[in-house]
């Protein structure tokens, strides 16, 4: 079952809830809608973060990587860890934050802003990091080696609940 049609399945078993609730149908079909949007959104870059060099070098025997293609992996995923480990506890460190500022009695919203737009940036640090090292390590892999690392994606996202 593909996630959009768990997600309708799910709509059509709930209609008979949500219907009772009129004010509360808008929301939950406003939530699917944005649920939606940021899965097609983010799908590219999901596609692409199945070729981590962690995700390879775990699946090493199955694409039948080569010694010099482990250790080229290797420098990727060790050189990507220490541009992401840093961006990912500063992330943390605003969405903390963040979150302390937003449970006060009467939230700055200019603190929020701030904690808000830090976070951002330094998730988008990590990701950038991870998408950077996985863009490297599908050019170490043959074409048969990234043709089977496609296929695999392809089945996840087309069928994320059996993985």
């Amino acid at each position: 079952m593909t996630c959009k049609s768990g997600l309708a399945l799910l709509a059509l078993a709930a209609a008979p809830l949500v219907a009772q609730q009129p004010h509360r149908m808008g929301r939950d079909q406003q939530m699917m809608s944005h649920m939606m949007q940021m899965e097609q959104m983010m799908a590219p870059m999901m596609r692409a973060m199945a070729f981590t060099p962690d995700h390879l070098l775990a699946r090493k025997d199955s694409l039948n990587l080569t010694p010099q293609q482990i250790t080229q992996l290797t420098a990727l995923r060790d050189a990507a860890k220490t541009a992401y480990d840093p961006a990912a506890a500063a992330a943390k460190t605003h969405m903390d934050a963040l979150a302390q500022a937003l449970n006060a009695a009467s939230p700055d919203t200019s603190a929020v802003k701030e904690h808000f737009q830090e976070a951002h940036a330094a998730m988008g640090k990590a990701h950038w990091a991870m998408l950077a090292a996985a863009a490297q390590a599908r050019a170490v892999l043959t074409d048969e080696q990234r043709t089977r690392v496609d296929r695999w994606a392809s089945r996840t996202m087309d069928h994320p609940m059996e993985h």
